[in-house]
């Protein structure tokens, strides 16, 4: 097997089997999925959804481009359609599991922040919230992201910098709420 086949034919040149994109890009899209703000009760069915496409329009892979903005663009378009389709709720929260055992307290603020942070990218726009998980949860390089969403670079980076200063502002009013009270 080469280097490419064994990434899911992120190498320009050889196109890899669709198993071989499933296998190794389906995790990826999955997380890819639920950072953008695709609940969990719906993420298994649109990751299986973007597999689907991939699958339909596998013969148009251009060999000599790599495969991964390919997938994360289709992962980006699907999942703008489904909040569309289904009116997602912005910054909803999922019910806790009450079976759960006590966490440690450090883990209680782990998953806190985390929490808002997500809050935080959901308040985002479609295009900026794209551009911010791709880049700064799954560090995907800018000249990728830009293939991925069919935009020039300097449109990326500037999406990805207004990003930035709402999710900062995001974080700064919540402190300044916290030092008020």
């Amino acid at each position: 097997m080469s280097p490419s086949a064994a990434t899911g034919g992120d190498e320009p040149g050889e196109a890899p089997s669709i198993a071989t994109v499933f296998r190794d890009q389906a995790p990826f899209v999955w997380r890819l999925l639920r950072r953008i703000g695709v609940g969990s009760v719906d993420a298994d069915d649109l990751c299986q959804e973007v597999f689907l496409v991939l699958h339909r329009r596998f013969a148009e892979i251009d060999t000599s481009r790599p495969l991964r903005p390919w997938v994360y663009g289709v992962a980006i378009r699907l999942a703008g359609e489904h909040r569309r389709r289904r009116r997602f709720a912005e910054g909803a929260r999922e019910n806790v599991d009450v079976g759960a055992p006590a966490l440690q307290h450090h883990e209680l603020e782990r998953r806190q922040l985390r929490d808002l942070l997500h809050e935080a990218i959901a308040r985002l726009d479609e295009t900026k919230r794209a551009i911010f998980v791709l880049h700064e949860l799954e560090e995907l390089s800018m000249t990728e992201i830009a293939e991925a969403l069919s935009c020039p670079a300097q449109t990326a980076y500037s999406r990805l910098h207004a990003a930035r200063k709402e999710v900062r502002a995001f974080f700064a009013r919540l402190e300044a709420r916290e030092t008020v009270a």
